[in-house]
């Protein structure tokens, strides 16, 4: 069994081992230590990374069935039976820490807030989330939210003690643990001073204040009438509202108002942008059947630049004229590729098919559909496709 230091002293980054088991397996190294600081991947908490020997540690991996000692995946291999320095990556270490801590704080907020129990937790990524055991609506649960918040912030100002001890079995069901253990025999407890008692195997702070400030961010519904919630803690927090506070001084700077103006004149700016877009598909529309007309009285089958706005209906209102067999093109921003449109009236006999693959592929057209193909053509081959399909049907009428 490995000597679990960072179960000891979780501030601790740096540590001396023996290697007890060396061994390559798929170009990957791995190690065995009798006692090491390298948290493994346990309890929705990630692993530890750093160096072992000169070796990059990229994982670290609880015990497998028939082992009984931590295993280390490296970069490079070790020698068994000498010994090496370890050094954790520090500030990985601490993130964890306070992501761990202040999920404890949080559990325990939700069921003061509102009966709330933890179900699961994930602690993989900067922003973690815990889903709790029930659905109580939109609105309901972002009044709670807004509770739990406020009563986990309040145990962080409190500077809570934060300590760890192993209890016997024996001893377990007489503790006002916040949710039962999982595992059998002596069982590992975190508890913070006065707020919450849970069994843990991570690794958490000295203080509830290292783990502020805590922030939740959201919620979904989850599966089975739960709910999922998001949050952040200590440096990850701060680094969120940092960055949306760059974001909403650059929008602010553009709209030339101050931060807290920037939501209602983005609401004037959708009420513009609705507005002219009305008026746009108005313009496209008005412009789709002079563009219908112009080509029923040239004659069908025909062909016609368009602009790209006015391309969809005026597709549709062509092949809505008897005897329509028509392809159009506009090109799009940019100026790289065009987008083609051939539509036909039902009652024309042509493949639309046979012809898009006869007229267009060989320019680079590509494209589906059945009723009508819609596709693109390097914008340059435009011309060239409306002048062949135009020539080539009237042809082959």
């Amino acid at each position: 069994m490995s000597e679990r230091l960072f179960w000891q002293d979780p501030y601790a980054t740096t540590f001396k081992a023996t290697v007890t088991r060396a061994w390559e397996e798929d170009g990957s190294f791995f190690a065995e230590l009798d006692r090491t600081l390298f948290y493994p991947t346990s309890g929705g908490q990630p692993h530890d990374t750093g160096t072992l020997g000169g070796a990059r540690v990229m994982d670290v991996l609880e015990p497998e069935k028939h082992g009984s000692r931590i295993v280390h995946v490296l970069d490079a291999p070790l020698e068994e039976g000498v010994e090496v320095a370890g050094e954790i990556d520090w500030s990985r270490r601490y993130r964890h820490m306070q992501r761990h801590t202040g999920q404890h704080i949080l559990s325990q907020a939700f069921l003061r807030a509102a009966q709330w129990n933890t179900i699961s937790v994930s602690l993989a990524g900067p922003q973690i989330h815990i889903d709790f055991d029930v659905w109580p609506g939109a609105e309901a649960a972002r009044e709670v939210l807004e509770r739990a918040e406020a009563l986990a912030n309040w145990a962080v100002y409190a500077n809570l003690a934060v300590s760890a001890r192993e209890v016997p079995e024996a001893q377990v069901p007489l503790l006002p643990l916040r949710r039962m253990p999982k595992v059998r025999g002596a069982v590992r407890v975190v508890e913070i001073e006065d707020w919450d008692l849970a069994p843990c195997g991570g690794t958490h702070l000295r203080s509830s204040a290292e783990a502020g400030p805590i922030k939740l961010l959201g919620f979904e519904k989850g599966k089975k009438k739960q709910i999922r919630v998001y949050a952040r803690t200590g440096w990850e927090a701060l680094e969120d509202y940092a960055a949306k506070h760059r974001t909403l001084e650059e929008l602010a700077g553009r709209f030339s108002a101050g931060v807290f103006d920037v939501p209602e004149r983005v609401r004037k700016l959708e009420d513009e942008l609705y507005a002219a877009r009305g008026e746009a598909q108005a313009l496209a529309a008005e412009l789709a059947e002079r563009h219908a007309r112009e080509l029923a009285q040239a004659g069908f089958p025909a062909a016609l630049q368009v602009t790209l706005a006015s391309l969809p209906e005026t597709g549709r209102r062509v092949s809505e004229w008897p005897g329509a067999l028509a392809l159009l093109g506009a090109v799009e921003p940019g100026g790289e590729h065009a987008r083609l449109l051939l539509v036909k009236h039902p009652d024309r006999p042509e493949e639309l098919r046979a012809l898009w693959e006869e007229l267009l592929v060989p320019l680079g057209a590509r494209g589906g559909g059945r009723d009508h193909i819609q596709g693109r053509i390097p914008a340059g081959k435009l011309h060239e496709a409306l002048e062949r399909f135009e020539r080539a049907a009237r042809e082959n009428p």
